[in-house]
């Protein structure tokens, strides 16, 4: 799997830096370099690897945004944990930034993602993970502001996700979820209707997955995104600008 690049660095012409990046890749997919392990001196690395001083500059600066690689100053440079929470922390930054139609294809994404991991938790949840989306749906039930009820959602998917068991999908799915956004979404909408709407499809996510019915769990997770989906469509239709959005 190719560790993704920069966005600049996909639209123009493969550069000495990307060559640099790509050779540094390898090595770690190679496992030649695993998680913690300290690189070779700028001087040795870039004879190493037939490379100039300033392009592996670039490239070890680059994959240091990426989080694939820590510069420790006055220490060195180490490969990162690799874990997948910190690789998709860029994936974080940029879905917040998503927009109109762009927007509506990550919704669609995120129900695809969230339906998958209420069916896998509905499969997988221990009774202490049953307790915990217990307690969360009944804060989420006591919330008398946008605030607490946003609070309370992120952390009732936050259960869900880690009951799947599956750590790249959890970290995927955190990365794609925003307290600011939610609390927009639910400012522009009538707040007493949302709240009652949000909590009903909540309540029933709960019951599938408490009940140990995958299928019902995934179907129940996807109307609940569909529902902010349809909401964000409405408002694209009554305006040409941009809509704030929650994902």
């Amino acid at each position: 799997m190719k560790i993704p690049r920069p966005l600049h660095a996909r639209r123009r012409t493969p550069s000495v830096t990307d060559e640099a990046i790509d050779k540094i890749q390898e090595l770690i997919i190679s496992r030649s370099w695993g998680p913690g392990d300290r690189l070779p001196k700028e001087s040795e690395l870039a004879a190493q690897l037939g490379l100039s001083r300033n392009s592996l500059r670039e490239a070890v600066r680059a994959l240091s945004q990426l989080r694939v690689l820590e510069v420790r100053q006055g220490d060195g440079t180490y490969v990162t944990s690799l874990e997948p929470e910190l690789l998709l922390e860029s994936t974080s930054f940029v879905s917040h930034l998503l927009v109109g139609e762009s927007a509506l294809e990550l919704f669609e994404v995120r129900r695809l993602l969230e339906g998958a991991a209420a069916a896998l938790a509905a499969a997988r949840i221990d009774p202490a993970g049953k307790e915990e989306l217990g307690q969360k749906l009944e804060k989420m039930m006591e919330s008398k502001t946008v605030e607490e009820l946003v609070e309370a959602d992120v952390a009732f998917h936050a259960v869900i996700a880690r009951a799947t068991g599956n750590t790249f999908l959890t970290s995927l799915l955190a990365s794609l979820s925003s307290r600011t956004l939610r609390a927009r979404m639910w400012r522009a909408r009538e707040v007493d209707n949302a709240f009652d709407v949000t909590r009903d499809e909540h309540r029933r996510i709960v019951e599938a997955v408490v009940n140990g019915d995958p299928e019902l769990a995934r179907a129940a997770a996807m109307a609940h995104i569909a529902s902010g989906e349809r909401w964000l469509r409405s408002q694209l239709a009554e305006s040409p600008a941009p809509a704030e959005v929650s994902t």
